[in-house]
C-alpha cells in the first residue's frame, strides 16, 4: 500500500494523469471496501490537482446519494436529471461545464464552484455512480481531465461497483 501519492507538481495535466492513474490503481486492486477505494481515489485527485471539490455520488434508487468527497460540505441527494450530476446520470456521459452559472439548472452546493466536470461509472450497461470535481476557477477543466477521469473511471478496478450499489452498505 502506498503512502504517499509520487507526482511531478510541476507537470502538466496530463503528464500527473498519466503519473496519478497506475498509483491510483495500485491503491485500488487489492482493497476489497468499496468506501476505501472511492475515498482513496478523490484524495489522489486532491492532492493531484488541489481541485476545489472532489467526490463521488453513489445511485441509490431514485437518488445520487453524497460519498466519500474531498472538499466542503455539499448536497447529499440529487435526483436524476438535476444539476450537472443529475444530468450527466440520466444521459449517461461526462458533461464539462465552463461556467456552472451558465448551466441550466445547477445546483449551487457552494457558490465557490465556477467549473465543474462529471463522469458516470457505469457498470453492467448502467450508471451506478457519478465522479465530480469543481473548480473555484472558470473554465478549469479540458478534454485532458476529461481523458484523465474517464480513464480512472473505467479502468481503475472497483470490483463489484454494480452489485455493491444494489444493495445499501
Amino acid at each position: 500500500m502506498a503512502e504517499e501519492l509520487l507526482f511531478q507538481k510541476d507537470a502538466s495535466r496530463e503528464q500527473i494523469y498519466q503519473q496519478i492513474i497506475p498509483q491510483i490503481h495500485s491503491l485500488n486492486k487489492d482493497e476489497p471496501d468499496l468506501v476505501a477505494k472511492l475515498a482513496n481515489t478523490a484524495a489522489a485527485l486532491k492532492q493531484a490537482f488541489n481541485f476545489f471539490w472532489v467526490g463521488f455520488y453513489l445511485v441509490k434508487g431514485t437518488e445520487l446519494v453524497l460519498g466519500p468527497f474531498q472538499g466542503p460540505i455539499v448536497c447529499t441527494r440529487i435526483a436524476k436529471g438535476k444539476g450537472v450530476c443529475g444530468t450527466a446520470w440520466k444521459e449517461e456521459r461526462t458533461i464539462l461545464v465552463p461556467d456552472v452559472n451558465a448551466f441550466p439548472g445547477h445546483i449551487a452546493c457552494s457558490a465557490a464552484s465556477r467549473s465543474e466536470i462529471v463522469v458516470p461509472i457505469i457498470r453492467d450497461g448502467e450508471v451506478v455512480a457519478v465522479l465530480d470535481v469543481d473548480s473555484d476557477q472558470l473554465k478549469d477543466f479540458t478534454e485532458v481531465d476529461q481523458k484523465g477521469l474517464e480513464t480512472i473511471c473505467a479502468e481503475i478496478p472497483w470490483g463489484e461497483l454494480g452489485t455493491l450499489m444494489r444493495k445499501e452498505f
